[in-house]
């Protein structure tokens, strides 16, 4: 089983060098070719298991290569971080509400839970290349990537990781969090601009293949932590069955039942895991990717038409403030292949917007996908009335979620 670049099928790698390499040469982003698929059985198994063996049992099948026995300890170490025993519980809100709550980690950023497991994945692929002296991640965040990623990796032998995020541009808990992490091979940088010129800058370091080269020369392989990490996004789809199992568990659901999925997002990773999770075989029916007042995503699944070109606002929601949501490059070639995604990626290049073709929009709306955003005003709003009716305090990511998943849907406009 490979992981092909979306801007060019030919272009493969394995899993741990995948996971090692962050991002494939040409630009593009390590796809899996062929999905793995879940059966009934297999989710009925995950229903008898822990968060660390369902994750280790899930993984298994999108991080190929990795050995089995390794990826069962790494998931024991990474989730024996979290405070609450389920690591992610599930919490009913209403009877048909409910939200998985994914700030148990040592940062309360839903990051922890895949970046616990990076470090371990990444050791481990350094190991089998047995040049590599030095792994280095380069990390651009809009806020809780960063702290999350330096907790993971400080201090890990063989890894320095430096992390850049847009000075302004994150909430003061956030920078303060990034700029006192202890240990010896952490880097933070202030940059001038916002989260679209630290991301692109880091992929642009990525794409100089000339420097690469020279780098492992020397023994050091450049890496990232964002989720353009296959190594990063793939603990992600975990937590999408671990909620279908809990629904199942509780006897909200049966098996078979398709469920709705609504996800706060700003870089399109973790909607996209679900997707993911879909197309292996989970029961998910809508997809609703729910965006702040930077509501480039909502414009796209609504016109087709993806346009960066606008000023990005700061919000109550710094880690949704994001124009360039990088991984709906790997839906489009999901959906499309590498042609498409690759003359569409160009566009955005260069002139910062692109159109999806009709048999791609169809596709999209097919596949279940739907947006809606909400601002400040209507987030705060919605903190306030979950309050006062069920007496959850929820932060200002999960209320845009939560506006977004109380809207009717919507026929796709034509």
């Amino acid at each position: 089983m490979n992981y092909v670049s979306t801007r060019d099928r030919a272009r493969f790698a394995d899993a741990q060098e995948a996971v090692l390499k962050g991002t494939a040469p040409d630009g593009g982003l390590f796809t899996m070719d062929i999905l793995p698929l879940f059966w009934q059985d297999d989710i009925n198994k995950l229903c008898t298991m822990s968060y660390q063996q369902a994750a280790a049992f899930i993984l298994k099948r999108y991080l190929v290569g990795y050995p089995e026995q390794e990826l069962e300890e790494y998931c024991k170490l990474a989730y024996s971080t979290f405070s609450h025993p389920d690591v992610a519980p599930l919490v009913k809100l209403s009877r048909n509400l409910y939200s998985l709550e994914l700030f148990h980690g040592k940062t309360c950023a839903f990051k922890d839970v895949a970046l616990q497991l990076l470090p371990h994945l990444m050791v481990s692929a350094a190991k089998r290349e047995g040049k590599i002296r030095e792994t280095v991640i380069l990390t651009a965040t809009s806020g809780d990537t960063g702290k999350a990623s330096l907790e993971a990796f400080a201090d890990v032998d063989g890894t320095r990781i430096g992390v850049f995020y847009p000075d302004g541009g994150v909430s003061d808990v956030q920078r303060l969090q990034m700029t006192t992490q202890s240990g010896g091979n952490v880097n933070v940088f202030a940059i001038e601009g916002n989260f679209d010129d630290a991301q692109s800058g880091v992929k642009a370091i990525f794409a100089d293949t000339a420097l690469r080269e020279r780098l492992m020369e020397s023994g050091i392989a450049l890496s990232s932590a964002n989720s353009i990490n296959w190594g990063r996004l793939a603990p992600q789809i975990v937590y999408y069955f671990w909620s279908y199992t809990r629904l199942l568990n509780s006897g909200e659901i049966k098996m078979g039942d398709k469920i709705d999925v609504c996800v706060p997002t700003g870089n399109f990773g973790n909607i996209l895991a679900a997707y993911i999770a879909k197309k292996s075989g989970l029961p998910i029916e809508r997809l609703i990717c729910a965006s702040n007042a930077n509501n480039v995503l909502t414009d796209f699944f609504n016109t087709g038409i993806y346009d960066r070109n606008r000023d990005l606002l700061k919000t109550d929601s710094p880690s949704m403030d994001i124009l360039v949501s990088s991984n709906l490059e790997r839906l489009i070639f999901m959906l499309a292949g590498d042609d498409v995604t690759r003359e569409l990626m160009a566009q955005l290049s260069k002139t910062g917007r692109y159109e999806a073709p009709a048999d791609l929009r169809k596709k999209i709306v097919d596949a279940g996908f739907g947006a809606f955003c909400a601002d400040d005003e209507e987030a705060s709003g919605q903190i306030k009335k979950t309050w006062e009716a069920v007496g959850y305090l929820c932060d200002t990511h999960t209320a845009v979620a939560l506006c977004a998943a109380q809207k009717p849907a919507q026929p796709p406009a034509p």
